[in-house]
């Protein structure tokens, strides 16, 4: 594994999106890889706030949601003291607006990342049948090698 220079993950703050983010923490670490924490999140849009609510009632504890910048740049922060204790040195977090398979895609090609990290969460299940599964959308959509960490 020692020749991924840019390792990039993808975090929602949740338990599994902490696994995720310590195990690439720890092939950046190996590697002496620049490790990149993408955090998407969405502003919230008064008009679709009764969907919003629906979609939070019907996915539960499946629901992770980051609505606006402040609660991303938290999701970062904490995120960023995890991977240092895994012993990731060359960290950086970015927040981005939108889809997290977006900003996760989008970012890993801009910062021309060798390996994309994300958990499993979402693969199977009704948040994955119902939203779609960021893991399965990034593992075909990205153009480096992908890292699939069992989370659940």
């Amino acid at each position: 594994m020692g020749d991924y220079r840019t390792v990039t993950v993808g975090t929602d703050g949740s338990s599994s999106a902490r696994k995720a983010v310590v195990r690439a923490a720890e092939v950046a670490a190996d590697s002496g890889a620049r490790l990149m924490i993408i955090c998407a999140y969405e502003t919230r849009d008064p008009s679709s706030d009764r969907n919003q609510a629906e979609a939070e009632r019907a996915l539960g504890d499946e629901a992770y949601k980051i609505i606006g910048a402040s609660p991303a740049e938290e999701t970062l922060r904490s995120a960023r003291d995890e991977a240092v204790r895994a012993g990731a040195e060359n960290v950086d977090t970015v927040a981005v607006h939108g889809d997290p398979t977006d900003a996760i895609i989008e970012k890993s090609e801009l910062y021309r990342s060798d390996l994309v990290v994300v958990g499993n969460k979402g693969l199977a299940g009704f948040a994955g049948r119902l939203l779609g599964s960021v893991p399965q959308a990034v593992s075909r959509r990205s153009k480096s090698d992908v890292l699939i960490v069992h989370t659940v």
